[in-house]
């Protein structure tokens, strides 16, 4: 099924070598365009690097390397064998995505070091030098003083040049679903919001200065630097500690239930850890650089992968209308073994067919439906065996909604949450999936709500890392797509395993719902951070923005409904949700015809404005047309966003289907407000969009002879 893939276009390769250097030689220097590296070991053999950006220095001189068990520290001691520096230049084409083809250019430097004592260890680093940035990974070659071994902690550092500010959420081993907040790097306090995962907050965010990656900041002289890392697999997901003082950032890799970070065998590689840099914040959304950072795609045969809009019976019991378990009366059904419906059952067939005629009359492609299936009613209790992935409810015909939705021309979206019992799961994969393939269902979401099992294991750490990546390879195995919920943040594994097609893995539109919910500023700093590494169903689309949750009148979207359409466009996803319910769109298809024509798979992606926390404005090109949507977001302030459309073709007359906020919009006080004008633009126009306070601007753009 799964066979590596050369699609290298050309390729530029030199070897050199690099030979007769000792501890005290001269620095090993790479550079990129504005981008500078060097490497160094130190006067007591510990391995070093800086990267700088221009005339400035981004990441001042930081140590490399490791503590694993028996006491073996890879701290000191080494000495360089050799260095090897290869120069690629290739373009890929990826089987879905922002743009049509990547270029994949960068220098590579690798030193060989050798750690001296009475057993000497072997230690590869791989350092890529990019345009944008720089990635490197520790390798470790077979070897006779080293087989198999724990890794206790990882040394990385990356030291600051001062109080840099910073977008940040706190470093939970459980849960990436925090509000960000804007601090300089000494006002970091991981506890600052509680804790929102299960546990406690000792057991989860035991260091009260480490936070997650992507990191974004921003210098005091304008250089914009983000942290994270890239192709994370048998692995634990890095976090970074904070030294307030000092402004040095370190590397801290989630435990598992022993405490020990990593079980390794030589020969072993690390994830790739990534520092994208610039001087323009509009380069850090444009980066590829972790993309090219993984391996290409190992799925042979890709045609039944497919970027699709979808609906979902899901909001109406978000919001507390209707449930997702069928009965309330547990104690019945446990000793009698039989269900007594609540009657707010949200997944029975009549109100299923309801969804799929919506979605089939108006050109939505799939939906999905959330509690379908027996357990819910235990879905957060500490038990491992919660749900049972192909027995349904008793009001929910799985083959008459099947055959429903294909003569409909809709596809079932499958949803199978754990609860957190990984074990659970992967005992009834294959039985969840031949399911899927008997009724049609090409697309999955999965859910890991509540505590792990197995015990003490975390969301974060190595045992889940590889349990996400085995639901992948898994769903690839019966041509499934899968959107993965509650997992650790992405680093760009979509390229390698392109049925991986969204993932969650952040605070998304939801949280509009529980307690105080996003900020208007959220939408704008999460391009910068949480998509840094892959797409995020955000579950956009939100049209009822106020009094839609029963007995709380004072919740509401901090939103405005034209930025609920501009979020198509700047929270990229291949798999993009209308998450509202029918109703709601019913009484505004004016604006809900942005979203049956926006694009989901893109030949070209320009981003036209951006700065983390206040705006971003993006425009992107239809996979194979010349349709172009934009997108423009604010945070709670108004603004105005001049959008100059050279990137049309010249000599071409387009339509313009403008979804602005309309007067007085404003996401506290009236965030229904909106208008649509249509006009006549081409290469030479430009767009001038008022975004109103918590708003956005949303634009369909078609030739006119469309």
């Amino acid at each position: 099924m799964f066979k590596k893939q050369s699609i290298f276009f050309s390729l530029i390769l030199s070897v050199i070598a690099f030979k007769g250097f000792s501890q005290q030689s001269v620095p090993l220097s790479l550079n990129m365009k504005n981008v500078g590296f060097t490497f160094v070991l130190n006067a007591q053999g510990t391995p070093e690097y800086k990267i700088s950006y221009g005339k400035n220095e981004a990441v001042k001189t930081s140590v490399l390397g490791f503590k694993l068990d028996q006491g073996i520290s890879l701290a000191e001691n080494f000495k360089l064998l050799k260095a090897d520096s290869v120069t690629v230049d290739e373009t890929w084409k990826p089987v879905w995505g922002e743009v049509a083809q990547i270029r994949n250019h960068y220098k590579q430097l690798t030193v060989h070091l050798v750690q001296q004592g009475q057993k000497p260890i072997l230690l590869d680093i791989v350092f890529r030098i990019f345009e944008d940035g720089v990635g490197f990974r520790y390798q470790f070659p077979v070897q006779d003083n080293l087989k198999s071994f724990i890794v206790k902690e990882e040394l990385t550092a990356f030291n600051m040049t001062g109080d840099h500010k910073t977008f940040w959420i706190p470093a939970d081993f459980d849960s990436n679903e925090y509000k960000y907040t804007s601090s300089p790097l000494s006002a970091i306090d991981a506890r600052k919001w509680g804790l929102i995962s299960s546990g406690t907050i000792e057991g989860n965010i035991p260091d009260q200065s480490a936070v997650q990656t992507p990191l974004m900041m921003k210098t005091a002289n304008g250089l914009y630097i983000n942290i994270h890392e890239a192709a994370l697999i048998d692995y634990p997901s890095m976090q970074l500690h904070v030294d307030k003082s000092t402004f040095a950032l370190s590397s801290s890799l989630v435990p598992d239930a022993r405490g020990n970070k990593a079980y390794m065998r030589t020969p072993f590689h690390t994830p790739w850890r990534t520092v994208i840099v610039s001087d323009k914040a509009i380069d850090i959304l444009s980066s590829k650089m972790i993309l090219n950072l993984n391996e290409p795609a190992k799925i042979e045969n890709t045609a039944w992968i497919k970027p699709m809009k979808f609906m979902g019976v899901w909001w109406e019991m978000q919001v507390g209308k209707t449930s997702w378990n069928y009965t309330d009366q547990m104690e019945t059904l446990h000793a009698e073994g039989k269900y007594i419906p609540n009657g707010r059952h949200a997944a029975n067939t009549e109100n299923v067919k309801h969804y799929i005629d919506f979605a089939s009359k108006n050109g939505i492609e799939g939906l999905l439906v959330e509690g379908w299936n027996k357990g819910w009613e235990e879905w957060t209790d500490d038990k491992e065996e919660k749900f049972d992935f192909v027995t349904p409810y008793p009001d929910f015909d799985v083959k008459a909604i099947a055959d429903y939705a294909k003569a409909n021309n809709v596809k079932m979206v499958m949803h199978n949450e754990t609860g957190g019992s990984a074990t659970s799961y992967e005992r009834q994969m294959d039985t969840a999936f031949r399911f899927m393939n008997k009724y049609g269902y090409g697309s999955l979401k999965t859910g890991y709500v509540s505590g792990i099992v197995p015990r003490g294991e975390h969301h974060d750490g190595q045992w889940m890392v590889n349990h996400y990546i085995r639901s992948i390879k898994k769903a690839a195995d019966y041509h499934v797509m899968i959107d993965i919920h509650e997992p650790t943040r992405p680093t760009g594994l979509h390229r390698t395993y392109p049925n991986f097609m969204a993932s969650e893995a952040g605070r998304g539109n939801e949280w509009n719902f529980f307690a105080d919910g996003n900020p208007p500023e959220h939408e704008t700093i999460l391009p910068f951070t949480r998509l840094i590494g892959g797409p995020m169903d955000y579950t956009p689309g939100i049209f009822k923005l106020r009094n839609y949750a029963p007995g709380a009148p004072d919740r509401q979207m901090h939103s405005t409904l034209a930025k609920q359409l501009a979020l198509y466009v700047t929270m990229y996803s291949p798999l993009q949700m209308a998450a509202d319910i029918p109703e709601n769109y019913a009484a505004h298809m004016d604006a809900f015809k942005f979203i049956q024509d926006v694009a989901v798979d893109w030949d070209d992606t320009k981003i036209v404005e951006a700065e983390p926390g206040e705006f971003i404005t993006i425009a992107r090109k239809a996979k194979g047309k010349n349709d172009w949507f934009i997108g423009a977001i604010t945070n709670g302030n108004k603004r105005a966003s001049s959008v100059k459309l050279d990137f049309l073709d010249q000599n071409k007359e387009y339509t313009a289907t403008i979804y602005a906020d309309g007067a007085g919009a404003d996401w506290k006080t009236n965030p229904e407000s909106y208008q649509i004008k249509t006009i006549k633009v081409n290469a030479k126009s430009m767009l001038k969009l008022l975004l109103a306070p918590g708003g956005g601007a949303a634009v369909s753009i078609r030739p006119l002879d469309k």
